[in-house]
């Protein structure tokens, strides 16, 4: 749904006056590469959902310094909504899962695949669970992820303009079509991830 938001801009004297018209934030946006398919919400400067699929692959490119970049004509979250709080900017298609090439390794660097997301959870199960998923890959074959992320009527706004999601649920489906499905509160992990499993249907 595209907004329409108008405005009036007059001169000093308040004599020839004009509106006008500014295209407003899309709330579902779909941006797709070679990386990923992500459904975008301008409004919440958070994705609404992506999916990917991890693969074997051969190492070739590190992470090093990178670090996210802002998207042209896109309205998404940036560097002021994680400065100086909890939240990390977390990657929905990891990073460590796309090292096959740098031009895929920086895909997952725009801010359209970040969340706000507890460091606790980000660099804890969150990232645990995305390794298993890289090891799955490696001996079973292909692994299709979507993760949707929540929201609520009660979801924190932070005063920089982005929504800070709920929570994540992540769906796995393997190379059998079997299928895995998990939900990680926004919070501070106090489980292991397998202890985040919930039933798929």
């Amino acid at each position: 749904m595209i907004l329409l938001f108008f405005f009036i801009a007059c001169n000093e004297n308040n004599d020839d006056c004009c509106p006008i018209i500014e295209i407003g934030q899309r709330d579902d946006l779909i941006i797709e590469n070679d990386v990923f398919k992500i459904s975008y919400n301008e409004l919440k400067e958070q994705p609404n959902w992506i999916e990917y699929t991890v693969r074997d692959f051969v190492k070739v490119a590190d992470r090093g310094n990178m670090d996210f970049y802002l998207e042209k004509n896109i309205k998404t979250s940036d560097d002021n909504d994680y400065y100086n709080n909890k939240w990390d900017k977390g990657h929905m298609a990891p990073a460590g899962s796309f090292t096959d090439s740098w031009s895929n390794l920086a895909k997952t660097f725009s801010f359209v695949n970040c969340a706000l997301q507890v460091d606790n959870l980000n660099r804890g199960e969150w990232r645990e669970l995305e390794e298993e998923v890289r090891s799955i890959a490696r001996t079973n074959g292909p692994v299709k992820v979507r993760i949707e992320l929540k929201f609520s009527n009660s979801s924190q706004v932070l005063e920089t303009g982005a929504t800070v999601p709920d929570g994540f649920y992540k769906f796995l489906t393997f190379s059998d079509n079997s299928k895995q499905c998990f939900y990680f509160e926004n919070d501070n992990t106090n489980m292991n991830w397998t202890e985040y499993e919930i039933n798929c249907n």
